[in-house]
């Protein structure tokens, strides 16, 4: 079981890592670099929320934090546009995880429904602060180096780099899931009140879990800007940002592994082909909002539960089938 585990996920890789030498196509490329940012952030985002039941609609605020880490850099320090930029990726996530300290130390004084909202509210202050502070740049927004590269090219360093940023975020949600850290997320999420009981420091683990689920959004948000060239703080601080990754999970699987991941493959690659195939940026909405409907409805914790029960029962049903065969051709020996 283990094997075939490991073969699925080198067989994944190996598909991701090829992709663009066989995809060329720009327009093709391009989405494909948005999954992979997706598919980091929902991970990341699923380390947190998915482990601890907390869910968090605010961290837009990291994605845009990340986002104005990289502009302000780079137009300040004047650096030259390139594959140097690619340096202020981590310091990004960085930024954010200072960012999260502060807010997971407020948000996380209260109980799970209070924290929703308050994750909220400060997602509006920093929206609010990115559009009347001077230094953003307000609702103009920041134009960062302009990278010179190749059409053909341009985003295959991109591709990688989100890559790898996904690749982070996965070892990472796994070592977290099987550490003593994960039990104690995941013995919040079942009962807090017993798990503080039992000796959980439940203040100090959600704590530490919200501001590293912020790092790999925070990249996230640093690459996004690097490869636009030019953010807004209504494109970077988008509330839809928070609602995606958090649908993302919830397709996919809420505090599973790979749930997130499938999540935010299928309904970022569908979303940026549907726009940019149909000129149309709403009728996704449309069609992930009946997705999601049926989803809820038939299958409410998610695809990748889903179809692993259905595999697991009718191995179940084949195994004991089996067995009652082989209690038969006993029995006929015995006589």
């Amino acid at each position: 079981m283990i094997r075939s585990k490991q073969l699925w996920w080198t067989l994944a890789l190996a598909a991701f890592a090829i992709f663009p030498l066989v995809v060329t196509n720009p327009s093709d490329t391009t989405i494909a670099f948005f999954a992979l940012l997706y598919m980091a952030c929902a991970t990341s985002w699923n380390m947190f929320s998915g482990y601890s039941g907390y869910i968090a609609l605010g961290s837009g605020v990291f994605y845009g934090s990340g986002a104005y880490t990289m502009a302000l850099i780079s137009v300040h320090a004047h650096m030259a546009p390139g594959a140097a930029m690619f340096w202020l990726v981590p310091l990004g996530g960085v930024v954010a995880t200072l960012i999260a300290i502060p807010v997971g130390w407020a948000a996380l004084r209260v109980r799970r429904h209070t924290f929703v909202v308050i994750t909220i509210a400060v997602f509006f202050v920093f929206q609010n602060m990115a559009i009347n502070f001077g230094f953003t740049g307000g609702t103009a927004g920041l134009a960062l180096p302009f990278i010179t590269w190749d059409s053909s090219y341009y985003n295959i360093p991109f591709y990688y780099v989100a890559l790898a940023v996904v690749i982070f975020a996965t070892v990472l949600s796994v070592s977290v899931r099987r550490s003593r850290f994960g039990l104690q997320l995941l013995a919040i999420r079942d009962d807090e009140d017993r798990a503080l009981g039992l000796g959980v420091k439940v203040g100090a683990v959600k704590r530490t879990g919200f501001a590293m689920s912020a790092f790999t959004i925070g990249m996230c948000g640093a690459l996004y800007a690097m490869f636009v060239g030019q953010i807004y703080p209504q494109f970077v601080f988008d509330p839809m940002f928070d609602i995606s990754i958090a649908l993302m999970a919830f397709l996919g699987g809420l505090g599973t592994l790979t749930g997130p991941l499938l999540g935010a493959l299928l309904l970022e690659a569908g979303q940026q082909y549907l726009t940019v195939t149909y000129s149309n940026g709403s009728l996704y909405l449309i069609l992930f909002g009946a997705l999601f409907l049926v989803v809820i409805m038939f299958m409410p914790q998610g695809v990748v539960v889903y179809f692993r029960d259905r595999v697991t029962k009718r191995a179940d049903r084949e195994r004991a089938v089996l067995a009652e065969n082989e209690a038969a051709l006993d029995l006929e020996k015995a006589h």
